[in-house]
């Protein structure tokens, strides 16, 4: 599996792990986009989705990202495509901790949340590597930063959706579910996410000496 530092060219018909990785995605994507719980919020949980593929797609041959860049983006795309289908405040294993821990919401949404700092900040430091140069701390810092902006553009984007939706498919699509800092705690999850993920690629960085940097 290949990383952020090494030297990588864009070779999907002999790359297995790629191959592997855009079969699973587009056959789970497929599989989640029969019958969701509500038709017109998946479509919007997805406009981003299909945007960010098509951008991934149509850049792989001049800036293919290492292997471990994309399993990270699979996995967290999977994990949002199962809160897609459900919507995230009906997704079964989140209502299942609800009601086992007696929350007071379903936090699945908060888990994606994470996961969004937590596996693609790494994606977004090996763009700064291989692209700016960043060294040193900025290699670090400047992940968190981008992560976090992202994820508070999500969340104006998401407030724009709903004015212009509607209120009812709107507080379904933002699933706050009661909860008046809903933006604020999935921008929190976010980050401590990111920050996770830089700290244990530092660790990597200076154990294995630059192996998964």
């Amino acid at each position: 599996m290949t990383t952020a530092t090494a030297q990588i060219r864009s070779d999907i018909r002999g790359n297995r792990l790629q191959q592997g990785l855009g079969l699973w995605y587009l056959s789970f994507w497929v599989l989640t986009g029969i019958s969701p719980v509500d038709r017109r919020d998946w479509l919007l949980e997805n406009f981003l989705v299909v945007v960010f593929s098509g951008l991934l797609i149509a850049t792989y041959r001049r800036f293919p990202l290492s292997d471990l860049s994309y399993a990270l983006i699979a996995i967290y795309l999977t994990l949002h495509s199962i809160g897609a289908h459900y919507t995230y405040p009906q997704v079964p294993i989140g209502q299942w901790a609800k009601e086992t821990f007696h929350l007071s919401r379903n936090h699945f949404d908060r888990v994606v949340h994470f996961s969004f700092g937590l596996l693609l900040a790494y994606p977004a430091r090996e763009l700064f590597l291989r692209v700016a140069k960043a060294r040193g701390f900025w290699a670090y810092y400047l992940p968190i930063d981008v992560i976090l902006a992202l994820s508070a553009m999500y969340e104006i984007m998401e407030s724009w959706f709903a004015k212009i939706i509607g209120p009812g498919l709107g507080d379904a699509w933002l699933g706050t579910q009661g909860d008046i800092w809903d933006s604020q705690n999935d921008m929190t999850a976010a980050l401590a996410g990111a920050i996770i993920c830089m700290a244990i690629t530092a660790i990597l960085q200076r154990r294995y000496r630059n192996r998964f940097s």
